[in-house]
């Protein structure tokens, strides 16, 4: 996507977020706009690595909330991917690293804007932090992601009202309904493409952690020490 074809409010949120860089282990090093954070030609410079965050929100029925990033974002239009994912912002409340506070700060927060769902609705220490990944991937060319992803859990029964800025579609949906929406995006069926960050999540850990929702035992799945380095 070019500059000229950039949607209003992307271009906005891409100039005035201020993503937090880390290095390999997540350490602050510094901060830059999401743009910048988001250039290919940054991000192999290698100097560009900036935290995120994965939310995977389950309803009490344990179906997983999906969506559908909306057409004029400006990486990965119109994939299917988890709940929601974006990023912690270089400010006081989201740097806080104690009991990851600032991630799930940033989380509660996103939630709202893209899914319109109530902060009273996903109270921050209702997250449970499952583990990191670190990973890279083009979008288009001229965009791409270099992330460390933090994975946030949480079963909640929430009120959904999409945000159309961010937000095409949503959908809830089981085990088996997931392997199918997987099969369609490996067999190229229907348009169905799913992000890159989702998928890794999806082969190296989601089925067993899907476990662990339904006995309520995510705590025995956590480790918030290793960060996972995929491709």
């Amino acid at each position: 996507m070019a500059d000229a074809a950039m949607d209003a409010v992307q271009r906005r949120l891409m100039f005035e977020d201020e993503c937090i860089l880390v290095d390999e282990n997540d350490r602050v090093v510094g901060h830059d706009t999401k743009y910048n954070c988001h250039l290919m030609e940054n991000i192999e410079t290698g100097k560009f690595l900036h935290r995120a965050f994965s939310v995977f929100l389950f309803n009490s029925k344990y179906e997983l909330l999906l969506q559908q990033r909306s057409a004029t974002k400006v990486t990965f239009p119109l994939v299917w991917t988890n709940t929601c994912c974006s990023h912690p912002l270089y400010r006081d409340s989201e740097l806080i690293e104690e009991n990851i506070l600032g991630v799930r700060n940033a989380a509660q927060r996103k939630l709202l804007d893209e899914l319109g769902i109530a902060a009273q609705d996903v109270p921050v220490d209702e997250f449970t932090p499952l583990g990191r990944i670190l990973y890279k991937a083009p979008s288009d060319g001229k965009w791409g992601e270099h992330e460390v992803d933090y994975l946030l859990f949480i079963v909640r029964d929430v009120g959904v009202h999409p945000n159309p800025d961010e937000v095409a579609d949503v959908k809830y949906v089981n085990r088996e309904q997931l392997k199918e929406i997987l099969r369609k995006a490996d067999a190229g069926e229907e348009g169905v493409k799913l992000s890159p960050w989702f998928r890794l999540v999806v082969d190296n850990f989601l089925f067993k952690w899907w476990d662990h929702v339904q006995n309520a035992t995510l705590l025995q799945a956590a480790d918030m020490i290793t960060i996972h380095k995929l491709t």
